[in-house]
């Protein structure tokens, strides 16, 4: 058991028989009346999203996940196969099992699995990746002046917004949570 203020980012609860994992909680304590808890929980069978609010110091029951280290291998189309860092034996997931990971799968990525029991629950991918740019425009001499962006596709497929100057065929790092262009890789 816990309270609300026990929130975290990425918590999993019990929660109206179902495993939610906490997206976003804020802390609010209007000018009149009692403080509560508005959060954002993601339901980890469905991927559905719904905002809950909590009585500050309400309990919640906490749901203990066991963490394991795996390594992408490959997708046949329809399962996803991981392979155990340790023991070496394989797991398959399906798409919606990995569908908030899948912008970034690519083969060979160190991920990790939580577990609630023998049951995966939730695939979590590094927070910051290292990718190629596959596909952008040109960035033409003089358009840097207001510190303009593009659209870049990297080697998983996802798009995102990368500065002028970045060409393809370099190694960018992206902020997986946000989307995000972090800096450009130098080459070794």
């Amino acid at each position: 058991m816990a309270s609300t203020s026990d929130f975290k980012n990425g918590l999993i609860l019990d929660h109206k028989s179902g495993l939610w994992k906490i997206v976003d909680f804020q802390h609010v304590k209007p000018g009149k009346g009692a403080a509560f808890v508005r959060s954002k929980l993601k339901n980890l069978k469905t991927g559905r999203v719904v905002e809950e609010t909590f009585r500050t110091g309400e309990k919640v029951t906490t749901v203990r996940v066991e963490v394991r280290n795996y390594n992408y291998l490959y997708t046949d189309g329809t399962f996803y196969t991981f392979m155990d860092n340790e023991s070496y034996e394989q797991l398959e997931l399906t798409k919606t099992q990995v569908e908030d990971v899948l912008d970034f799968l690519i083969e060979n990525t160190d991920i990790t699995i939580a577990f609630n029991g023998s049951e995966p629950i939730e695939v979590r991918i590094p927070p910051h990746m290292n990718l190629k740019v596959k596909q952008t425009d040109p960035g033409f001499k003089g358009d840097t002046a207001q510190g303009g962006t593009k659209p870049a596709t990297l080697e998983t497929g996802v798009v995102i917004q990368v500065p002028l100057f970045v060409e393809e065929g370099q190694v960018v790092r992206v902020d997986t949570r946000e989307k995000k262009y972090i800096e450009r890789v130098k080459e070794s």
